[in-house]
C-alpha cells in the first residue's frame, strides 16, 4: 500500500492519499489530516509534508511559518499510532529543534546501520546564502541526539540562480552507497536537482565523506515541456522490481512575479535507472502525455 502526504495550493493544510498503485494516488480521494493554526507557530505557508513509518508509528514532518513571518519556516512533526494512517488521530509533537533558530524546512529521516538520522535544509546566519543541507543523528523521531553538520552548501553557479539554495533532500541506499538528491536555486525553471553520495562504510556525520556532482542530474527540458523539476522522493514499483523517482515540476516556463507565490507544482513519477558503476540515471523529466 502506498501513501503520499501533500500540501495544497492554499498552503493551509496537509492532505493524505492512500492507494495500492502509484497511478491510483492521482485519483483517490484525499483526506485532510491537519490544518494550520490561526496564529503563532504553524499558522502560515505549510510546506513539504513527508510521511514516514518508524517502529510501528506513522509520522509526518513538515515546515510552516507564522502569520507575522510567513517565510520564517521551522520544522514540525505529527504522530499517528493507528495501523492505517488514514485512520486514528494525528498528534502535534511540536518543533524539531535544530542547533540554532533560523529558517529551516524540508526535513526527511532515514536509518542506517542501527542509527537514525535527520536531514534537512537550513539557513546559517553567519554567512551568505538561503539554505544549506544539514544532518544529525536522532534520539527519537522529534529530537536530535547531538551536533548537526553541514554536508552541502550552494557552491556552483547552477545552485545560486536568484537564490543560493540547497533544499529538498531525499535518501536512497543502493550498491554500497548512500545517495542524497537535493534541489537547488529558485523555484522557477532554474530549479534543478543535484546528487551527493557517500560509501556506506564511511562516517556519515563527517562532511568529508560526502561527494557532490559538479552539474545538475535532473533539470528543466524544453522538449518534454517540464520546468523546475525537484524536491523529489523515492519509492518502489508495485512489483518490487524497480526504483521510482517521484518529484514535482511545472509544465510551463513563464511565471509572473516571485515563483514562491506560484503553487502549481504537479506531482510526477518515472522509473529510475542504474548504470553499471552503481550510480543512478535520472534521464529527462517525462512529458505530460507519458503514462
Amino acid at each position: 500500500m502506498l501513501n503520499i502526504s501533500i500540501s495544497v495550493p492554499e498552503y493551509d493544510r496537509i492532505e493524505l492519499r492512500r492507494s495500492k498503485t502509484i497511478q491510483g494516488l492521482g485519483t483517490v480521494a484525499a483526506k485532510v489530516i491537519w490544518e494550520k493554526h490561526e496564529d503563532g507557530p504553524m499558522s502560515k505557508h505549510v510546506w513539504a509534508p513527508e510521511i514516514h513509518f518508524i517502529e510501528g508509528v506513522w509520522y509526518i514532518c513538515f515546515a510552516a511559518g507564522t502569520v507575522a513571518s510567513p517565510f520564517d519556516h521551522r520544522i514540525y512533526l505529527l504522530e499517528n499510532n493507528s495501523e492505517n494512517p488514514m485512520e486514528g488521530s494525528w498528534k502535534e509533537m511540536g518543533q524539531i529543534k535544530t542547533n540554532w533558530e533560523s529558517f529551516s524546512l524540508d526535513a526527511t529521516t532515514f536509518a542506517y546501520n542501527g542509527k537514525r538520522y535527520l536531514l534537512w535544509a537550513q539557513r546559517d546566519p553567519s554567512f551568505y546564502g538561503n539554505s544549506n543541507l544539514y544532518m544529525a543523528e536522532m534520539k527519537n523521531p522529534w529530537t536530535l541526539a547531538g551536533k548537526q553538520v553541514m554536508i552541502s552548501k550552494p557552491s556552483f553557479g547552477w545552485e545560486q540562480i536568484r537564490y543560493w539554495v540547497n533544499e529538498g533532500p531525499a535518501v536512497l541506499v543502493r550498491n554500497n552507497m548512500i545517495f542524497i538528491t537535493y534541489s537547488a536555486s529558485a523555484t522557477d525553471h532554474s530549479y534543478c536537482m543535484g546528487l551527493l553520495w557517500a560509501q556506506t562504510d564511511k562516517d556519515l556525520l563527517d562532511p568529508a565523506s560526502w561527494k557532490k556532482t559538479e552539474s545538475p542530474v535532473f533539470a528543466s527540458n524544453e522538449k518534454t515541456g517540464q520546468y523546475g523539476p525537484g524536491h523529489n522522493s523515492f519509492t518502489i514499483s508495485e512489483d518490487g522490481k524497480h526504483d521510482v523517482l517521484v518529484y514535482h515540476a511545472r509544465n510551463y516556463r513563464k511565471i509572473s512575479g516571485d515563483p514562491l507565490y506560484d503553487p502549481n507544482h504537479h506531482t510526477r513519477a518515472q522509473l529510475l535507472l542504474w548504470k553499471q558503476d552503481g550510480f543512478p540515471v535520472f534521464g529527462l523529466p517525462v512529458p505530460d502525455a507519458v503514462k
